[in-house]
């Protein structure tokens, strides 16, 4: 597996918005519909998937978040350090669905970008470049949505009170940084 080093290496803060890329974190996309790929993903997890659309679930170590009605992104909630390239959650996931035909484990760390936006004026952000209406997105601690943020596809994750984790695919995430570094300087 290839390694990739983000050129974002750089804290941005302007008026009341702070962003940053948080690095190392492992994300694995995980898709199934089978009731034994619940309990076992159940059981890995030590947390519920969450089968409400646009919800997360998290527990202390990981958190979980709905894409489609089979597919969801499990993320860590903290740094952490690959064990011979490899994760180990991911191994054990990938050997008792993968391989038991319950569904389908993909590692995509290295494809997403994971950037932290801190402050009381993301949501002004945006709505400046983002088709999407996050008035009842904004209450609702742990929702998440798949939107366009200029023009960009992105997964927002509404963590905690004026925090927001933002999953952006690794070739559009220096446009995306650019972008949301000039926008957030003219709020």
């Amino acid at each position: 597996m290839l390694n990739y080093n983000s050129s974002i290496n750089n804290q941005i803060k302007y008026h009341d918005i702070s962003i940053k890329e948080l690095s190392p974190i492992m994300k694995l996309n995980l898709r199934g519909k089978k009731r034994e790929f619940f309990t076992i993903v159940g059981k890995h997890l030590d947390m519920i998937l969450p089968t409400e659309a646009n919800t997360s679930s998290s527990s202390s170590k990981l958190t979980s978040i709905w894409l489609s009605p089979d597919e969801w992104m499990v993320v860590s909630n903290e740094i952490i350090k690959k064990d011979t390239n490899k994760y180990v959650l991911e191994e054990s996931l990938y050997n008792s669905i993968s391989k038991t035909n319950l569904g389908a484990v993909v590692d995509v760390t290295d494809q997403f970008v994971m950037l932290e936006l801190e402050g009381t004026k993301i949501y002004e952000l945006f709505s400046s470049g983002s088709p999407f209406n996050f008035n009842e997105f904004k209450e609702k601690k742990g929702s998440t949505t798949q939107t366009l943020l200029n023009n960009i596809d992105v997964i927002v994750h509404h963590k905690d009170k004026n925090l927001v984790n933002l999953f952006v695919r690794r070739s559009f995430s220096e446009h995306l940084y650019s972008w949301i570094n000039d926008s957030a300087s003219r709020l």
